[in-house]
């Protein structure tokens, strides 16, 4: 039996060795959602690159959207014809989706819906670090974390019947290493996807017209004081030892204190909490009148320590609490056992020592580069060449989230303004004729559609002096080559329709919008140099799919023939290095080599704008 047989498997009761992230989709497979929906962001990704294999062995209809908001939209529509429907996003993606979830929350829903957001504790893969257990407070909504796969495989389905039996979105929080984490999860069976399809509602039950918006906020605040009091819901634990102190701990830092009780085997017994939004307040008062001293661990903000102290006062609770509102726990970043056990053994006034690191290994520094082929590689190069031909020298260089952040480091520097998913075109937006300045833009083909377009819109609109060099490369590929709307994808490509991002950018009003080969390096340089030279908004669209995509096609019919340098021909110049920065390439001695298991032949090093000695050939001896 295959994987993906193991995780569609109706029957259950199996044992299967999953992510946090694949035991969610599973959990959503037996939960019998309806309609899922996604844009790709780490550390959530892997919840769809499941769904999207399994969807139609399922009846489940899933889609990666154009952005969060619009996700969230999609499984809202679905909800609202009495389906259940799940959307899934990093913490970021919710400010996106921000909007739309206000509103959704107070007219409620009829097929459950619940909305995953994964936080990115110490930003692994994220512009900031946020907590968005907030998200349910400011919305209202219950919040749902788990600390372990095997949890997250049961919450999401008991974060759906929450959602159904009081008609309310539900937020199901997981942080990066509940997400990322790997361990044994016991599989149930699979509910039927409901096949009834209606809409039965009055006409003014999902409207957030004032007058009825303020009957909905009513009905919202009703209904959250009865899921606080709701003894149905079983999300929180408790684990009692002989002694006066007490933890009260959610998500992954449950699973740092537990196994630094047992290991110190420290006299704390455990209330674990899975309801993070609204709290079941009895459940944590009659804790804490029955220890005097309360620990507190949970990552990034003091969500739950503020609305705990705030219950020991109003209920007259005499009671000594410790976190991160006294300095004994950190603010910042994610948690590791070193890091409860420090706040713990400090709270505790004992003395125990840290666990010793793991032996230390000298390990040569590698920083995050683009991959050999990566055709953002000659994009940036040309552009930089570009301008000092020109002699450009104080373009400001606005670029966004993806592969080619990148970019912003040496040797290319393109990338004064990084901030947000579109920003990069909104910031240059505001290059106007009166502040005498021009701005390079880059943008992915996924960001352009994303975030993007309302940015291009107010250039257009003010006349921007900027040149915008979206960098389609036929796929979301920082997340792992999720299909954009600018390219068909392969697996539902009878049912959608590709959308051309030069027709796109012509209909806004671009004055110029040219589609040129990264490749294809003269070319290139020719038509980037035009548009810098072109007043106002112009285009270059630099089309040539990931290195990734296009290794992986040739591997299936042939194999990759890379390039070497010739000795006698290689003058030491090391521009090839310093300049175009593949990694394949390295200086031996006084002369450049290619690590043939790393090139992947694509051939641009061999041009003569990176190479003008010739000394770069396509190796065809090479095993």
């Amino acid at each position: 039996m295959s994987e993906i047989d193991d995780m569609i498997d109706p029957k259950g009761n199996k044992i299967l060795l999953l992510l946090g992230n694949e035991a969610i989709a599973r959990g959503v497979i037996e939960a019998g959602v309806a309609s899922a929906s996604t844009y790709p962001g780490t550390p959530s990704s892997e919840v769809g690159d499941v769904l999207y294999r399994v969807a139609r062995k399922v009846g489940m209809r899933f889609e990666y959207s154009v952005n969060e908001k619009v996700a969230l939209e999609v499984s809202f529509a679905a909800s609202t014809l009495g389906l259940r429907s799940f959307v899934f996003m990093k913490h970021v993606g919710l400010n996106v989706a921000a909007d739309a979830l206000m509103s959704i929350s107070y007219s409620g829903v009829k097929g459950g819906l619940v909305i995953m957001s994964a936080d990115d504790p110490s930003m692994h893969s994220s512009q900031n670090e946020q907590d968005n257990r907030l998200y349910g407070q400011l919305a209202h909504i219950p919040v749902i974390e788990p600390s372990t796969p095997q949890e997250a495989k049961d919450f999401i389905i008991s974060a759906f019947e929450l959602s159904e039996r009081y008609h309310i979105p539900v937020l199901f929080r997981t942080t990066t290493r509940v997400s990322h984490e790997r361990s044994a999860v016991k599989t149930g069976p699979v509910a039927g996807i409901r096949k009834s399809i209606s809409f039965d509602y009055g006409k003014m039950d999902f409207n957030s017209l004032p007058s009825l918006a303020r009957q909905h906020k009513l009905n919202l605040e009703r209904k959250m004081r009865e899921i606080a009091h709701d003894e149905r819901i079983s999300l929180n634990r408790m684990i009692e030892r002989e002694g006066s102190w007490g933890a009260i701990t959610s998500g992954v830092g449950y699973s740092y204190l537990t196994d630094i009780i047992e290991e110190y085997d420290l006299p704390v017994s455990v209330l674990k909490l899975g309801l993070t939004n609204p709290l079941q307040d009895n459940i944590i008062l009659d804790f804490m009148r029955k220890y005097n001293n309360i620990i507190i661990v949970e990552e990034l903000d003091p969500y739950l320590e503020t609305k705990i102290r705030a219950l020991a006062q109003l209920n007259s609770i005499s009671v000594k609490i410790y976190g991160k509102m006294d300095g004994y726990f950190p603010t910042d970043y994610e948690y590791d056992g070193n890091v409860v056990l420090r706040g713990v053994a400090r709270a505790m006034g004992l003395k125990i020592d840290e666990k010793a690191p793991e032996p230390a290994v000298k390990v040569t520094p590698r920083p995050p580069v683009l991959c050999p082929g990566c055709p953002h590689r000659a994009s940036f190069f040309i552009v930089k060449r570009a301008l000092r031909m020109l002699k450009i020298d104080d373009a400001i260089i606005s670029s966004d989230i993806g592969c080619y952040s990148l970019g912003a480091l040496d040797p290319f520097d393109m990338g004064d303004i990084i901030i947000s998913m579109g920003t990069s075109v909104g910031y240059s937006s505001g290059m106007v004729p009166e502040f005498g300045k021009r701005s390079v833009t880059f943008i992915g083909d996924s960001t352009l559609f994303h975030g993007g377009l309302p940015g291009i819109v107010n250039a257009v609109k003010n006349n921007a002096q900027t040149t915008i060099i979206v960098l389609d490369n036929r796929t979301t590929a920082m997340t792992g080559q999720q299909p954009t709307p600018s390219a068909l994808d392969p697996t539902y490509e009878d049912d959608m329709k590709e959308i051309s991002i030069e027709s796109t950018l012509k209909g806004i009003g671009v004055s110029k919008v040219v589609e040129a080969d990264p490749y294809d390096l003269k070319d290139m340089l020719h038509k980037v140099t035009d548009c810098l030279k072109t007043p106002g908004v112009t285009a270059i669209i630099a089309k040539r799919e990931c290195a990734i995509l296009r290794d992986r096609k040739i591997r299936r019919v042939s194999k990759i023939v890379p390039y070497h340098v010739i000795p006698d021909k290689c003058t030491g110049c090391f521009r090839c290095v310093t300049d175009f920065s593949c990694p394949a390439m390295s200086i031996k001695g006084n002369k450049v080599v290619i690590d043939a298991a790393l090139c992947d032949g694509c051939g641009v090093c061999a041009e003569r704008f990176v190479c003008p000695y010739g000394a770069i050939e396509v190796d065809e001896n090479a095993e």
